[in-house]
């Protein structure tokens, strides 16, 4: 047919190839430190999307984004439980409904009642949104040495294992990620829920 409009590239396909392209760029270290910090406090992206495309641009440097991203998560985390412990009762508007809901809410802090430890080093690892967490341990009282560590260690095991995948197998995975990026797109998202499902077997 004549007139017709040849279809847009897919939006999520054109932001992945942006964001390799910060691979490239000396921004994409602190870029990547700022999502994963941000990440773990408010912003609603996770930066797991960065710190894959920058492995795949440079996998010689893979565990070095991952040092990065994992530092800037459990900081980012550092400031969650900061605004739950300091600041909660003016940040809860913009929190609640806005990042997460009240039920998501109360189920962590049944959970915290239960193993804090264990529920933190869990969303630490898992697609889980973390930021839930972080907030809400200081919003119910976690100790701060219990979210460092757990942090410290489920973020670090998450991004090494991914930056570990990516330095050994990264031009391969390279090509497979540009052949099925549709494919893992939506394995991503059946990740998050099968996060969300066992964080509520912890309960």
């Amino acid at each position: 047919m004549t007139g017709v409009a040849p279809a847009r590239p897919n939006v999520v396909r054109r932001l992945y190839h942006w964001t390799v392209g910060w691979a490239e760029r000396p921004g994409g270290t602190w870029a990547l430190f700022a999502i994963a910090f941000a990440e773990s406090s408010v912003f609603p992206v996770p930066p797991d999307v960065l710190l894959i495309a920058l492995c795949v641009g440079a996998p010689r440097s893979a565990f070095r984004f991952a040092l990065v991203c994992s530092a800037g998560s459990v900081l980012g985390g550092v400031a969650g439980w900061i605004i739950g412990t300091a600041a909660w009762h003016v940040a809860r508007p913009f929190f609640i409904p806005w990042v997460f809901g009240q039920g998501t809410f109360d189920h962590v802090q049944a959970l915290y009642s239960d193993n804090a430890f264990l529920a933190i080093l869990t969303a630490a690892f898992t697609p889980i949104p973390y930021k839930v967490f972080t907030v809400a341990a200081g919003v119910f009282g976690v100790s701060l040495q219990t979210l460092v560590i757990a942090s410290a260690i489920g973020r670090s095991a998450r991004f090494f294992a991914v930056a570990t995948v990516l330095y050994l197998f990264g031009a391969q995975v390279r090509t497979l990620i540009e052949r099925y990026f549709d494919l893992l797109t939506w394995a991503l998202l059946a990740l998050g829920v099968a996060g969300f499902v066992a964080v509520r077997f912890l309960g």
